[in-house]
């Protein structure tokens, strides 16, 4: 919504916000419902608002949608992380906490309207049941899917179900139709994307999400890795949001001493709890470095803090996106849900690093303004504020008020960039042309390290992928943009391609070869 809209419509929202309170009020105390006078008198109005609004708004309204947008309006202007979640979209969000949902077990990529099996799950329901990368789903339950303009989340809406449940497909697997039934089981959603031996010492993990599973997770490819040798450790959280306060807790735990603080939460109703560590750590004596960037944020901040703040570890990249707001879930009587701001956290020196908000959502979200002051390019002396400066007890100066700041600032890498590799990143352009691409060599590599020496993306490879983005999305090849950024679309073509064969685990393997932010941590490792 432009600035000019909500001038106009703010008037209505903080009419519906007034009456909402009452509603949300009760709807989190139902035992308590009975209301004032005054209390049925608001709930009263916003019905005769909206009644009016169907009758006689100029243009047709669901109202439905338009009071679940007046609840979630009405909690920004509290702060911009407290949210509405209608209960449509609330199982989706529970699946990513929870880290499982039930379902088939596998991926997929629509490719010319067609749903297109990327990859099977390992001991998936749909392993059991034979299913293939390469297969193409032609019918689900008897229905057609081939050919039909269908959305992911239709798509995952027909494949998804209760454990235990069956659904029947009917696959083209290079021109044979087979049908297989499958029964539905639980499978995860996996946070750890990547976790290998960079050297003989050194091991690398990615972490994308923190869900109740993340600990778990990481525990398991940490040890993996410390069985083959690991002594140092890179945890990449760029682009890591949060998720569940617990996973970071739970993963800093293993690099600290007993008795450590890890993070220590305050808020008016809700009091102040401190998370401090145990003596059952993995990785006491594990060198560490952690990447972060201006989307890592929450419980990724939360793992970094504790880290930089008990000298613990070296943080490396750009500076995180300040987010130190705690939410907690209510379960509304109509199955929707309110994220409630309920406290803020606070590192172990004490620092509180949530940005300042205005009431404005748009600036909140800031990478704009990171992009066009160059703050992604050089250290910006000018966000270092001495009344919020804080020193670590081997005497390191820390900052809060904004976010994590690393210890080793890098610069974004801009190296052969062009508008038309941003055209073709956009696009689908990559991951079509790798799927079809190793349609007919799926067994041609013996592993990932076969793959990444012995395979390279040619110019004839180069010259067919150009052709193919025009021909299928369009992209008209630009020959300079080409040249200039021949080396990173050669690079993404083979990460992508890898992709398809080992799934993240590849992809993150050819990329993390040339990133120069990975390679400044394993500097800070020597």
């Amino acid at each position: 919504m432009s600035k000019k809209n909500f001038s106009y419509t703010l008037p209505f929202i903080v009419g519906i916000a007034m009456a909402t309170g009452l509603w949300v009020g009760n709807s989190l105390h139902p035992s308590g419902y009975q209301q004032t006078s005054m209390g049925q008198s608001r709930y009263e109005k916003i019905q005769d608002i909206i009644q009016i609004l169907d009758r006689k708004y100029v243009d047709t309204i669901d109202s439905e949608d338009l009071f679940e947008k007046a609840i979630g309006d009405m909690l920004h202007n509290l702060d911009p992380h407290s949210n509405y979640i209608p209960a449509k979209d609330l199982k989706a969000i529970n699946e990513e906490i929870r880290g499982k949902f039930g379902g088939v077990g596998i991926r997929f990529f629509v490719i010319r309207d067609t749903i297109c099996v990327t990859n099977v799950i390992e001991k998936s329901p749909s392993m059991t049941a034979g299913l293939e990368a390469g297969d193409k789903i032609i019918k689900v339950d008897g229905k057609k899917v081939a050919g039909k303009k269908l959305s992911n989340d239709k798509i995952m809406g027909m494949l998804k179900g209760p454990e235990g449940t069956r659904v029947v497909l009917e696959i083209d697997r290079n021109g044979k139709k087979l049908e297989k039934t499958i029964i539905r089981g639980t499978i995860p959603v996996e946070s750890i994307l990547s976790a290998y031996m960079i050297d003989k010492e050194t091991g690398y993990i990615k972490i994308e999400r923190f869900s109740v599973e993340t600990a778990r997770e990481f525990r398991q490819a940490g040890k993996q890795l410390k069985d083959q040798g690991m002594k140092k450790l890179v945890i990449d959280l760029r682009n890591n949001g949060g998720g569940v306060l617990t996973g970071a807790v739970e993963i800093a735990d293993e690099f600290l001493r007993a008795g450590k603080p890890i993070v220590e939460t305050r808020g008016e109703h809700a009091g102040t709890q401190v998370y401090s560590a145990t003596s059952r750590g993995m990785f006491h004596d594990t060198e560490l470095a952690i990447l972060i960037n201006s989307n890592s944020a929450s419980a990724s901040e939360i793992l970094a803090g504790a880290i930089q703040d008990n000298d613990r570890g070296t943080i490396v990249g750009r500076r995180s996106f300040g987010k130190g707001l705690v939410q907690e879930d209510v379960l509304l009587r109509d199955g929707s849900n309110l994220r409630l701001t309920v406290a803020r956290y606070y590192t172990p020196t004490g620092r509180c690093i949530q940005r300042p908000y205005s009431g404005d959502m748009e600036e909140y979200y800031d990478q704009i303004e990171r992009f066009e002051s160059g703050e992604l390019y050089h250290v910006d002396s000018t966000i270092f504020n001495d009344s919020l400066k804080y020193t670590t007890p081997k005497g390191k100066e820390v900052y809060g008020g904004g976010g994590i700041f690393p210890d080793v600032f890098v610069p974004l890498d801009t190296t052969g960039s062009s508008w038309y590799l941003t055209h073709l990143r956009y696009s689908p352009a990559f991951t079509t042309f790798s799927f079809e691409f190793v349609a007919d060599k799926r067994h041609k590599w013996k592993s990932i390290d076969d793959y990444i020496g012995s395979f390279e993306v040619t110019d004839k490879i180069i010259n067919d992928f150009s052709k193919f983005a025009k021909k299928e999305y369009d992209i008209d090849i630009d020959r300079g943009g080409l040249s200039r950024s021949k080396q990173r679309i050669k690079n993404d073509l083979k990460a992508e391609i890898a992709r398809q064969l080992w799934v993240e685990e590849g992809y993150y393997r050819v990329q993390n070869r040339i990133d120069p932010e990975l390679k400044q941590a394993l500097k800070a490792l020597e």
